[in-house]
C-alpha cells in the first residue's frame, strides 16, 4: 500500500480504515457500529457510508492539499449496523487542480452506494487563505 499523504487526522471508526492505496486508486472499509444507527432497527445513517466514500475519494488524489468541491451520490441500498462496507475509489479524470473520483461502495456483492466526487488540490492548506 502507497504512503498516505491526506487526511492523516480522519478516525478511522467514523470515515473507515485504508485497505488499498495505489496511484488514482483507494479502497476504504467501513465497519459499521451502534453509535452509526439512525433509528431503533439499527439501520446505518447514510452521512456515515458517504464520509467513508468521501475519504476513499480523497485518498485516490492523495495529495495533502486536497478538498472537495462538489458530490453527486446515490444510496441503493440501505446499510445495517454490524454491515460493513467496502468503498472503492478511482479516479477517472484530471486536469489541472481538478480530479475527478468514482466511488461504489458494497457490502458483500451488494452495491449500496455510487457517486462521483469532484475534487481541487489547492497550492496549500484550505484554512490558509
Amino acid at each position: 500500500m502507497d504512503e498516505i499523504r491526506t487526511h492523516v487526522g480522519i478516525d478511522e471508526a467514523l470515515c473507515g480504515t485504508p485497505v488499498a492505496l495505489t496511484e488514482g486508486r483507494a479502497e476504504v472499509e467501513l465497519r459499521t457500529s451502534g453509535a452509526m444507527a439512525a433509528d431503533r432497527r439499527g439501520l446505518v445513517h447514510g452521512g456515515f457510508v458517504f464520509g467513508a466514500a468521501d475519504y476513499a475519494a480523497m485518498l485516490a488524489v492523495n495529495d495533502p492539499c486536497v478538498v472537495l468541491g462538489a458530490a453527486e451520490s446515490r444510496f441503493t441500498a440501505p446499510v445495517e449496523v454490524g454491515e460493513t462496507v467496502l468503498l472503492r475509489a478511482e479516479r477517472t479524470a484530471c486536469s489541472g487542480r481538478k480530479h475527478v473520483v468514482t466511488v461504489s461502495g458494497a457490502v458483500g456483492e451488494r452495491v449500496v452506494f455510487e457517486g462521483t466526487f469532484t475534487t481541487f488540490v489547492l497550492d496549500g492548506h484550505v484554512l490558509d487563505r
